[in-house]
């Protein structure tokens, strides 16, 4: 609710990298806004090439088009991985020369798999009075499906008219945070010991599944960056592609009816995240090598080794097997 009534706060025309996360581009449309979509450079996700950027924002213009706001984020989902400090500023200043009002989805920005390496720089260091930061903090900082969410708008220039904006769409939609879940975002915000140790276990983990996972891609002849935030996979099987063909694989939407089958578990295509249909990627989430139970999560979350887990291992090996039959 926060992203639509921000892109509804701002008006104009959206950009947002390719590929991008799935809920993005529904919401501009619901608005009647047109959607560009900006390449992402070959090391990582989240962040549009900056020449890309200029390109696209020029033929917009040319086109009659008003491109007012860019949504970009920085430890991507679906990716996974982390943009560059010097990707970010050249990103942001081109997005800064054109006049755009960028929002930083930075839902997994606590969630970098080593803490160190790489480092990540958030827009709102480089430019705070044209970056407005949003975080959902389900996933990372409340269970799933308990809807909260935060922005942090910019303290000097507009940030004080489109907060007050964004606060009147916001009624209007009746969008509201529900008392209990209202509280406990309050008391995850104030990040306590229990929550950050938590939190801190579940980055642990889902590095380890995605490293687990990343590895099973690589071996079968596949690609894929290597994770490096969140709890995402995002594969390429276009050199699998001559067996996927064999199977009547051709896009996008034919692997994620494949994948699903043959693995039991959601496998997202690409097209989902604004990627093109033809490309043969999918995303995978590491959250389903934990299988469906409570007590199972809960298992792997304390496990000094949860990949020796029977269900972990039996869902890695699963998945590593399905690839290595098409090679």
């Amino acid at each position: 609710a926060l992203l639509l009534a921000l892109t509804a706060a701002i008006g104009g025309d959206v950009l947002l990298p390719r590929p991008c996360a799935a809920w993005w581009e529904p919401e501009a449309r619901a608005l009647g806004r047109s959607v560009f979509h900006v390449p992402t450079p070959a090391e990582c996700g989240g962040v549009p090439d900056s020449y890309a950027l200029l390109e696209t924002v020029r033929r917009i213009r040319d086109e009659g088009g008003d491109p007012r706001l860019l949504v970009l984020c920085v430890a991507d989902d679906p990716t996974a991985t982390v943009a560059p400090p010097e990707l970010v500023h050249e990103t942001v200043e081109a997005a800064a020369g054109e006049g755009l009002h960028l929002v930083s989805d930075e839902t997994w920005r606590d969630t970098l798999h080593d803490p160190h390496d790489p480092v990540l720089l958030s827009p709102a260091e480089m430019l705070p009075d044209r970056v407005t930061v949003v975080t959902d903090l389900a996933g990372p900082f409340l269970p799933p499906g308990w809807p909260a969410a935060v922005a942090r708008f910019p303290a000097d220039g507009i940030g004080g008219g489109l907060r007050d904006r964004v606060l009147d769409v916001l009624t209007a939609l009746g969008a509201r945070v529900a008392t209990p879940v209202a509280a406990a975002a309050a008391y995850a915000l104030d990040e306590p010991g229990p929550v950050s140790e938590r939190l801190a276990g579940a980055v642990r983990l889902h590095a380890r599944l995605a490293a687990a996972a990343h590895r099973a891609v690589i071996a079968a002849g596949a690609l894929a960056l290597p994770p490096r935030a969140g709890r995402h996979l995002y594969v390429d099987l276009a050199p699998l592609r001559p067996a996927l063909t064999a199977h009547g694989v051709g896009d996008a939407q034919e692997l994620e009816d494949f994948l699903t089958a043959r693995l039991g578990l959601p496998a997202p295509g690409g097209h989902r995240f604004g990627d093109d249909l033809g490309a043969l990627r999918f995303r995978l989430s590491t959250g389903l090598f934990l299988g469906t139970a409570d007590e199972e999560r809960e298992q792997a979350l304390t496990a000094p080794d949860p990949l020796e887990l029977p269900h972990v291992n039996s869902a890695l090996t699963l998945f590593g097997s399905a690839l290595e039959d098409l090679r």
